[in-house]
């Protein structure tokens, strides 16, 4: 491993590791909200644009995840249909709320908003959509990289009932260039997708012990075909990606 692979790798765990004392409370207060949901049979929906979308794919039809999640995917706001326009309409107000109608989201839901930056017009009319529904909202975001760009916007962080502030610094990259100041190594993606899958494993133990927890199993494994087909039967009317 050379120094710039071993210095990527430790900053990630550091991060991680820090995260485990930092962010112990408000996991512990997502879990609660995410199990009150599946208890009540409610979704969880999860929202992400640009990269951060991935984390709302990262928890859909996954081996090891709850079936009642539900990614909701604005395709020109993510990156597939154009990296450079998707930056616009993340920024653009009035794209998520008429996407969002068409989910179905109930009250009683819960929608968990990805969003490093935190300020742009997406996320935002997303937390304000879920608050008005009557969801609960569910925040990771970086609050030092909204906090030093916010200039008088809003934040997510301060519309989320539960807010994950994954602790990164503004830019996402923490690893320095010497001698021409650029930073690399953009570490949301895996710390995002860590504690998303560390609060639902916690929900997914603790429906396991009064009942069956709706987990879907990898396609390979033995029995997993009837177990999925008869999550997707059951999810599917709320959920328009299965």
């Amino acid at each position: 491993m050379t120094a710039v692979t071993d210095a990527y790798f430790s900053d990630l765990i550091g991060r991680l590791e820090a995260l485990k004392a930092s962010l112990a409370e408000p996991m512990a207060k997502a879990a609660e909200v995410v199990l009150e949901a599946a208890l009540h049979d409610q979704r969880v929906y999860v929202f992400g644009t640009g990269h951060s979308h991935m984390l709302a794919e990262e928890v859909h039809y996954r081996a090891g995840g709850l079936a009642f999640t539900v990614p909701v995917l604005i395709g020109s706001a993510m990156l597939h249909e154009g990296a450079v326009i998707s930056s616009v309409y993340e920024r653009t107000q009035g794209l998520v709320r008429p996407v969002l109608e068409r989910y179905g989201m109930q009250p009683g839901d819960v929608i968990i908003i990805a969003s490093n930056s935190g300020v742009n017009a997406a996320p935002i009319e997303a937390a304000d959509y879920g608050r008005e529904i009557g969801a609960k909202v569910i925040a990771i975001t970086s609050v030092a990289y909204s906090s030093a760009i916010a200039n008088g916007r809003r934040r997510l962080a301060d519309i989320a009932d539960v807010v994950l502030d994954n602790g990164l610094p503004p830019g996402d990259a923490v690893l320095d260039l010497a001698g021409n100041g650029l930073k690399v190594g953009p570490v949301s993606t895996a710390v995002g997708a860590t504690v998303l899958n560390a609060i639902f494993a916690e929900v997914a133990s603790t429906l396991s012990k009064s009942g069956d927890a709706p987990v879907y199993l990898s396609a390979n494994m033995p029995g997993a075909a009837d177990v999925n087909q008869r999550l997707v039967k059951k999810y599917r009317p709320r959920n328009p990606h299965l």
